[in-house]
């Protein structure tokens, strides 16, 4: 039996320990709830399709190893581009390599 001022005592420790989760270096906290920055990042995993899958369906018919290079790096941060919080900066990014890859495809003709 417990004591009416431990009724909620399960509670309170399970919001306990995911406060004191925030001190911990060792936990990466997203604002789509990810746990999995390396596997299966949420900036990547939106939508029916992860963005690896898409890329590599994209890029499959690249003329070279560096325009299917540079055309997925300018798609992966399209892919993102809403879900990292900084949309001007990946959507420069994405320009950033799209501008080498147009260079490299007119250097190639």
């Amino acid at each position: 039996m417990r004591l009416p001022m431990f009724e909620n005592y399960d509670k309170f420790k399970k919001e306990l320990n995911a406060f004191n989760a925030w001190d911990n270096p060792d936990v990466i906290f997203h604002p789509f709830g990810q746990k999995d920055m390396v596997n299966s990042p949420s900036h990547y995993t939106r939508g029916t399709q992860e963005a690896i899958d898409i890329i590599e369906e994209a890029i499959q018919d690249a003329p070279d190893v560096k325009a299917g290079m540079l055309q997925a790096q300018a798609l992966k941060y399209m892919l993102r581009l809403w879900l990292k919080g900084n949309a001007p900066q990946d959507a420069n990014k994405a320009r950033w390599y799209l501008e080498r890859l147009i260079s490299h495809l007119e250097d190639t003709k």
